[in-house]
């Protein structure tokens, strides 16, 4: 099986299927993550407002997965609890009540608390908040770092035997004698030619292209290219709970704790016909976001506090929606069978219910193929996901910290943050990375502050991290901390220090 598109849906369809026992190519145009996947809100969640839209199946399906995904990979996902607070003009009390009701009962919870009405004048969460606001409703969701997440999955396939080709770009294919031979073309130019008894689409934006392009075949799911764009700005308040606005335009924005000196807020829907790989925000979408938070903070947020941003196109499925903000975050798997070589493309979707989609779609290629596997993700950790065993537990989600606090004493040579941030990060697999590391100097060279020559070699060998801004904003996110000069000064070390092939 060879699959096309290194986002979420593509990693998690090449992890699902090795696992099977199936062989496995993931060919990617960059890197992992490079695009839509590690644009999001960065959220685990059910999607409260889509049950404005009447989309209950959706929102089940991606409740029912929130706890799912928390367990299999507690360290880079945890629970998180939202405000929202609640004034004249806004949604009707008794509709909210009535919409976190459905929200706590759709799906079974053992982790997440359920919600609850508060008066702000008694809980930290109103005091950034503007005195107009007296009251709120407080439910829970999850975060996730969404680029290490594709990567975790991509790093499970291949240890499942997978082969993953990033910067690698398919160029052509076509059916012949039941089987797809297909034409990739690498980093330096040269092409490779593979076949493969199916082939999948998940090119996420460039599902469309690919189709009418390198595949050859009409299209038969119009995708709708939808801009979601986000600002971080320095930390707007102390407390660890994050907030969900409903701004005049119906619109919500979430406004949230990020990477402990920041805050996050998004996300803008915005008609997007551009090309997908040069999405950006704009001068609208940022006052926008700002206009928004500070609708409903004591602090106005000005576009001059923004020390970051970023877009992403989301590929929903068309639907007759107008306003972009209703279009449906359900996906369909479009199944092409004809010549004997199954080709399955992938249209919409979202964050949360990847997983699901991955067991749907190889499900359905294991009956073409004739290779009945039974589904397994869902009782399986993700790489560093294992605190406590393989099979995955409610605990390693409710003892992380102390899990993390062991290994502040268990590698006492290193700073404790930055032990912290490597358990975050690397759950488990601080072990492989640190393994006969016993002090500082044996981290190698301190290549930027808190960047050792120890971490970039285990990006670069075991999660296919290439260049500066592969290690520093999807595979972690020290750029944001360490300036403009960390990437240049980055890149020049990895040029200066190539990897030795085995």
């Amino acid at each position: 099986m060879l699959v096309i598109g290194g986002g979420i849906n593509g990693a998690g369809i090449a992890r699902d299927a090795a696992g099977r026992g199936l062989c496995v190519a993931l060919c990617e145009q960059d890197d992992l993550a490079a695009h839509t996947s590690s644009a999001s809100t960065k959220l685990i969640h059910g999607g409260l407002r889509y049950l404005e839209y009447f989309e209950f199946g959706l929102v089940r399906k991606a409740l029912a997965e929130r706890e799912v995904l928390l367990r299999a990979a507690p360290h880079i996902m945890w629970p998180m609890r939202f405000v929202m607070p609640h004034g004249p003009g806004q949604r009707a009390a008794l509709l909210v009540r009535a919409g976190l009701f459905l929200y706590d009962r759709l799906a079974r919870r053992e982790l997440l608390p359920g919600s609850h009405g508060v008066r702000l004048s008694c809980h930290p969460a109103g005091r950034p908040l503007q005195p107009r606001f007296t009251q709120a409703f407080v439910y829970s969701d999850g975060w996730v770092d969404d680029a290490r997440l594709v990567v975790l999955n991509a790093m499970d396939a291949a240890e499942k035997g997978a082969c993953i080709l990033t910067r690698t770009r398919c160029t052509a294919a076509r059916r012949e004698g039941g089987m797809w031979h297909v034409t990739l073309r690498k980093p330096d130019g040269k092409e490779k030619q593979l076949t493969a008894r199916a082939v999948v689409n998940a090119a996420g934006p460039w599902t469309a292209a690919l189709l009418a392009g390198a595949l050859g075949l009409p299209q038969p799911d119009r995708l709708r290219l939808v801009k979601g764009s986000h600002i971080v700005v320095p930390r707007l308040f102390e407390h660890d709970h994050a907030y969900l606005f409903q701004h005049v335009d119906g619109r919500v924005v979430f406004v949230i704790p990020y990477e402990r000196e920041f805050t996050l807020i998004g996300t803008t829907d915005v008609e997007y016909t551009g090309d997908p790989g040069k999405v950006a925000i704009d001068d609208a979408e940022i006052a926008y976001l700002c206009n928004a938070a500070s609708a409903c903070l004591r602090q106005p947020v000005r576009a001059q506090d923004v020390v970051w941003s970023y877009a992403g196109v989301r590929p929903l499925l068309e639907d007759a929606s107008r306003d972009a903000k209703a279009v449906t975050r359900d996906y369909r798997l479009a199944l092409d069978a004809d010549g004997g070589a199954p080709l399955l493309s992938v249209f919409g979707g979202k964050l949360t219910t990847y997983r699901r989609l991955a067991e749907e779609a190889v499900d359905s290629l294991c009956r073409q193929l004739g290779r009945p596997a039974p589904a397994w993700t869902e009782r399986a950790c993700l790489p560093g996901g294992d605190l406590f065993g393989a099979v995955p537990q409610n605990r390693s989600v409710l003892e992380f910290d102390q899990w993390s606090a062991s290994l502040q004493v268990h590698y006492a040579f290193l700073e404790p943050a930055l032990v912290k941030r490597y358990a975050r990060a690397y759950g488990t697999r601080i072990h492989t990375l640190l393994r006969g590391r016993a002090n500082v100097a044996a981290m190698g060279e301190a290549i930027l502050p808190g960047l050792f020559e120890a971490e970039v070699d285990y990006q670069r060998r075991h999660e296919w991290a290439v260049t500066a801004e592969d290690i520093l904003w999807r595979r972690s996110k020290l750029g944001l901390h360490l300036g403009p000069d960390a990437v240049p000064a980055l890149q020049a070390w990895l040029d200066r220090h190539p990897v030795l092939q085995a």
